[in-house]
């Protein structure tokens, strides 16, 4: 069994020394450890994935989704845009970063 997805965490919002972007996302993906390496997950769709308290379409789990925009920093951290912007509740929780679309 094979996943179409790599496991991410959230690191917090892209952020100054006083002002806190929080359109932006800041996201470390398990594996990339260098700027070099996340040339390939530009333009990758990312997904959080919550459970609500009450149910919907059939499901308790909902999902926001989101974009791989750009590397930040040399460390192999990264940044995503969400269709709406991630909950603080978010911070130092699992994403899913998508394998597609592939730019290859």
């Amino acid at each position: 069994m094979y996943r179409l997805y790599v496991k991410g965490v959230v690191l917090g919002f892209r952020r100054g020394l006083r002002n806190q972007y929080s359109d932006t996302s800041l996201l470390k993906i398990e594996n990339v450890q260098d700027k070099k390496a996340t040339e390939f997950y530009l333009g990758k769709r990312v997904v959080y994935i919550y459970k609500a308290e009450t149910e919907k379409k059939g499901t308790k789990y909902r999902t926001i989704w989101g974009r791989v925009t750009r590397a930040h920093g040399s460390s192999g951290t990264v940044r995503a845009k969400f269709l709406r912007n991630l909950p603080p509740k978010a911070m130092g929780g699992r994403v899913r970063v998508m394998l597609y679309p592939s730019r290859i």
